[in-house]
């Protein structure tokens, strides 16, 4: 990183990281109004119980997945990720909904700083209508067919469950522990493109990746 807003070492400084959490929160309400659009929640200090605007982590949630869909719309509808088509499509033909009520499965995503590895982690959790949380099964059904074979094929990217590090509740998460790796070599490629990757682009390059996963397709707008 030099002076928090070069991406040169695949990592992020937890300023780097509330600059690039704007910046893509922006990005995603003016390209993809399709969904609703990314909150940033500041973290609060419990002895103080004052919140600090530059500590957070950006949040979605209440996005409805109509299962009753699945295999009528599989190719169309989940078929999301930008690696898993064969053409670009300027629509999102994802099946994520705001206003359905049958045989809905509720997801939240939050995307969260981690210290130890110093880049964004998505923490993500399935539910039913009535609260009940969903299995990793159930939730692997409700991914498009290409994510479930890429979390088997990848040792980049797999799923794991473990407490929520700020709302103390078991999520799941994809493990971060190739991100450093390949969003180096992403900023690698910029700088043999003459220039560095700024650091309000890594949430976009980073979702561009991560999102094909749980079925969030980002607009290819978002990555100017």
């Amino acid at each position: 990183m030099n002076s928090g807003r070069e991406v040169i070492d695949g990592r992020l400084t937890v300023e780097g990281f509330s600059v690039a959490a704007r910046a893509f929160a922006d990005k995603w309400k003016t390209h993809n109004q399709s969904l609703p659009p990314w909150s940033w929640v500041p973290l609060i200090n419990r002895t103080l119980l004052l919140s600090n605007q530059e500590e957070g982590y950006l949040s979605l949630e209440n996005i409805l997945i109509l299962s009753s869909l699945e295999e009528s719309t599989e190719d169309e509808s989940l078929n999301v990720a930008t690696e898993c088509s064969e053409k670009e499509e300027p629509v999102d033909h994802t099946i994520l909904v705001q206003n359905q009520e049958n045989e809905a499965h509720y997801y939240d995503f939050h995307i969260v700083y981690s210290a130890s590895y110093k880049v964004p982690v998505l923490y993500f959790r399935g539910y039913c209508s009535g609260g009940q949380p969903l299995s990793l099964d159930v939730i692997k059904k409700d991914l498009p067919s290409c994510s479930v074979s890429l979390l088997l094929q990848s040792k980049w990217t797999f799923i794991t469950q473990e407490e929520h590090p700020y709302l103390n509740r078991p999520w799941f998460k994809l493990h971060p522990c190739g991100t450093e790796d390949w969003i180096k070599l992403l900023s690698q490629s910029s700088i043999s493109a003459g220039c560095q990757m700024p650091v309000e682009l890594y949430l976009v390059s980073w979702f561009s990746v991560v999102g094909q996963v749980v079925g969030l397709r980002i607009p290819l707008e978002m990555l100017n």
